[in-house]
């Protein structure tokens, strides 16, 4: 309970920081808050136009292909409210020699990534666009929207989040052994799961879906859950597919970052010189 109470104060330290930050100018909190949402919006606008020319894609209906984006677009928003300021974006933090500025306070380091990131405020503007879409489309869907099925969508939510999160972790991991060269690796990472999350895959070739799905988790990250909350998948138990597959995917990423901890406790940071600035 001590460190429940713990992550909730720095929970709300940091969004207190957060509101202090976006809101110390207006014109820049303006300026900020428009463009953000602009992209985040012009991001959708592709799959959204798919849809409605083609009356849906593939076996998808146009309000099954909203609620695929309204998903892939909130798991992406919550990725910004948790874990940002480069706390999914590790290689940065590693690259740049800025881990060991965690490592030196006085709490675990599971700890501090998992509050240090926390921005409501400025990242909710990435979540307000899918938020809107799913509030839109759950209504049409024509299913039955139970406590239970609403369960199962927070969920495989924080499942797809937690996938977003180790596959971040497992490239950024790099960093630790090549701290010059894979320091903008996650910005890449991020970049191609972004792009690939919002299209479903039904169609591909097994092997190629199976690749989705494992070497690069796209899959999980709106497809596979969206289909079984639609109920599109009909197998049993596909509801837990996604939260057993970020089981898997979290273990390993823990397993490699771990490793690169070790490595980073033998050899440090290279990144910094003697009077203290980013070499």
């Amino acid at each position: 309970m001590n460190k429940i109470r713990r992550v909730l104060h720095l929970w709300g330290l940091y969004a207190r920081m957060d509101a202090l930050w976006i809101t110390r100018d207006l014109k820049m909190f303006l300026s900020w808050s428009i463009s953000d949402t602009l992209v985040n919006v012009g991001g959708l606008f592709a799959m959204l136009l798919l849809a409605q020319r083609f009356a849906g894609i593939g076996s998808w209906s146009k309000v099954q292909v909203l609620f695929l984006l309204s998903y892939s677009a909130i798991c992406g928003g919550l990725i910004e409210v948790f874990f940002g300021f480069n706390i999914a974006n590790i290689s940065r933090r590693v690259g740049r020699g800025q881990l060991d500025h965690v490592l030196i306070q006085p709490q675990p380091l599971w700890m501090s990534l998992l509050t240090e990131g926390f921005c409501p405020f400025s990242g909710s503007v990435v979540m307000a666009p899918g938020i809107f879409l799913m509030a839109w489309a759950l209504p049409r869907l024509g299913i039955h929207l139970s406590a239970a099925w609403y369960g199962a969508l927070l969920l495989n939510m924080v499942a797809s989040t937690a996938i977003t999160l180790s596959f971040q972790y497992l490239w950024g991991s790099i960093a630790f052994w090549a701290p010059r060269a894979a320091e903008e690796i996650n910005s890449s990472t991020s970049r191609l799961l972004g792009e690939l999350r919002q299209y479903p895959l039904d169609g591909l070739a097994p092997a190629l879906t199976a690749g989705l799905r494992g070497v690069l988790p796209v899959g999980f990250l709106g497809w596979a859950p969206s289909r079984a909350l639609l109920g599109l998948d009909s197998r049993p138990l596909s509801l837990l597919i996604t939260p057993v597959a970020a089981v898997g995917f979290g273990l390993i990423a823990v397993s490699i970052f771990q490793k690169g901890l070790i490595h980073y406790g033998r050899t440090g940071s290279q990144r910094y010189l003697s009077f203290g600035h980013r070499g």
